[in-house]
């Protein structure tokens, strides 16, 4: 039996090997787990993949270079026709990894740029800001695609202006911001809160004079004035239609664990492991995915229940709620409903 769900993308940690142990790692990389996926498991991984009809995967670690196979997998998946994109901390990048990326053929990479030189790191590791600008312009000169993603926190976030002065500069494609889920290692040592109006103004004030697009992640903004150009559309059409995991988004980290998003790294969501069930399975499993697929407006809790956008927005981001206020079906970082909630430490 199949459920009216098209699987359309999906986010697959390879490894956890990571050249860092970043104070804000959501997924607490470092180390590779004794049972990763091997070889032969990831190929028949990407053939599922397809055969569900996936149109495009972002592979991350970890950091995805560290995992000697990534090419491989990589190409199990664009012979087939699935568009890929890689997520790295561009640390360990080598210029023979273009002619890699160009021949797998990658759709893009996106650095993880988190601020300034002395604030990125401090949070990740000495010269880690500057390596990450090099693999920047060694990518764009090999013609490959890059964008940036910054991840937010009290410390960054008000120096989203001096990020910006240098980005501008470089040939970037795109930057996409996002807020700092406190989980994994971000669940200690990190002040989550931030000015989220001050950041929706930051990108609303550079809309016109950048020279990429400006756009704000699944776990933050909703319906203010700028919606349609706050979600990274340049022509201002795009609005936040509600978390996607589970209805057109899965992920699926490095032993199998199948997931709505790979961010609800709890194992509360983990919907089943691929080396016990088939991906088709999981997916078209009537029971799965209960906290989306399931979902009516009259879960929605605080301002969200009364919002005129609630049965859109379905209350935000997924995970980002359940990490940093448990309510699953209520905003936490909201521009529209006055930033976060009360409960956010």
């Amino acid at each position: 039996m199949s459920v009216p769900y098209r699987l359309d993308s999906c986010v697959w940690e390879i490894t956890l090997a990571c050249c860092f142990s970043c104070k804000y790692c959501g997924s607490k990389g470092g180390r590779a787990r004794d049972n990763e996926l091997t070889t032969a498991e990831c190929l028949d991984v990407a053939r599922q993949l397809a055969d569900l009809g996936c149109r495009r995967v972002s592979l991350i670690g970890g950091e995805v270079f560290l995992r000697r196979d990534w090419e491989t997998i990589v190409r199990a998946l664009t012979s087939r026709g699935v568009r890929v994109a890689i997520v790295t901390n561009g640390f360990l990048f080598t210029p023979d990894i273009v002619e890699r990326l160009r021949s797998a053929p990658i759709e893009s990479v996106a650095l993880s740029i988190d601020g300034p030189r002395d604030v990125h790191d401090a949070y990740r590791q000495a010269g880690s800001f500057d390596r990450a600008l090099r693999a920047l312009d060694t990518l764009a000169a090999g013609g490959i695609l890059v964008s940036v993603i910054t991840t937010l926190h009290s410390e960054n976030a008000p120096r989203l202006e001096e990020l910006y002065a240098v980005l501008r500069e470089k040939p970037v494609c795109a930057w996409q911001i996002q807020a700092c889920s406190p989980m994994g290692n971000a669940a200690r040592g990190i002040t989550h809160r931030f000015d989220v109006n001050a950041v929706l103004d930051f990108v609303d004030r550079h809309l016109e004079d950048s020279p990429f697009p400006i756009g704000v992640a699944d776990n933050i903004g909703y319906f203010t004035e700028r919606e349609g150009w706050l979600r990274g559309n340049p022509n201002g059409r795009a609005v936040f239609t509600g978390c996607r995991a589970g209805l057109s988004a899965i992920g699926i980290d490095s032993v199998g664990n199948v997931r709505g998003c790979e961010s609800m790294y709890d194992d509360r969501f983990n919907e089943g492991n691929l080396r016990s069930r088939s991906l088709a399975d999981i997916w078209n499993d009537p029971d799965a995915f209960a906290y989306n697929r399931r979902f009516t407006p009259e879960l929605l809790t605080g301002a969200c229940r009364s919002c005129p956008h609630g049965p859109f927005c379905a209350g935000g981001c997924r995970s980002y709620n359940y990490f940093t206020h448990g309510k699953l079906y209520e905003a936490a970082a909201c521009g529209r409903n006055g930033g976060f909630r009360e409960e956010l430490p």
